[in-house]
């Protein structure tokens, strides 16, 4: 997988190291084993899906560019997959799910890697996650119809925040933090599930 994720454009050695450590077969159902090497999205219940490698490193490596991640927020944590490979390289990460069920299949698979600096939480991302803000990255796995307000105001000064932003076309847009001025720049054309409000 890693070696793909080089031919494919990831240039990022800490991402590709990270990707390697975290073995995605344990992230997926049973019956989808076969294809957890595969660069594709694939359906983890509850109407989610966990990402394919390629945009999960992608995403990273946007997020790396000139800096550390430090104190890392995930909005949707889904299975637990991105949060394992955020946790190889930030200092601190909060990953946040909305779908109860999902947040306990996500902990039972985290479980076995034993990551200190990786907290769960329920919660309804949308919000962020005030008590513990200031963040210094927040990346988003759903695609939002525009920035939700308390992301941007969680993030610390110098922060990035990436998230898929449209409903049918949709782009990953990267948001940089400069005293109270945001910056945004546009990147990759993507495809997520969207971005709901409320826990269930």
């Amino acid at each position: 997988m890693v070696d793909r994720l080089r031919d494919q454009g990831i240039r990022d050695e800490k991402v590709l190291e990270a990707m390697g450590r975290v073995p995605r077969e344990r992230f997926v159902d049973e019956g989808l084993g076969y294809s957890a090497f595969d660069d594709t999205p694939l359906p983890i219940g509850y109407q989610q899906t966990i990402s394919q490698p390629f945009v999960v490193a992608r995403m990273i490596e946007i997020l790396r560019a000139g800096r550390e991640l430090g104190k890392t927020l995930e909005v949707g944590a889904g299975c637990g997959y991105q949060a394992a490979v955020l946790a190889q390289l930030a200092s601190e990460v909060y990953a946040v799910e909305r779908i109860r069920p999902l947040l306990e299949k996500a902990k039972e698979n985290l479980r076995p890697l034993r990551l200190p600096n990786l907290r769960l939480k329920y919660a309804d991302g949308m919000l962020g996650l005030a008590e513990v803000a200031p963040f210094d990255t927040i990346i988003v796995a759903a695609a939002a119809r525009e920035v939700p307000v308390e992301l941007k105001q969680q993030l610390a000064p110098g922060g990035r925040l990436l998230l898929p932003l449209g409903v049918a076309e949709q782009r990953l847009v990267l948001i940089e933090r400069n005293g109270n001025l945001f910056k945004e720049s546009r990147y990759d054309g993507v495809r997520f599930v969207p971005l709901l409000g409320g826990v269930e």
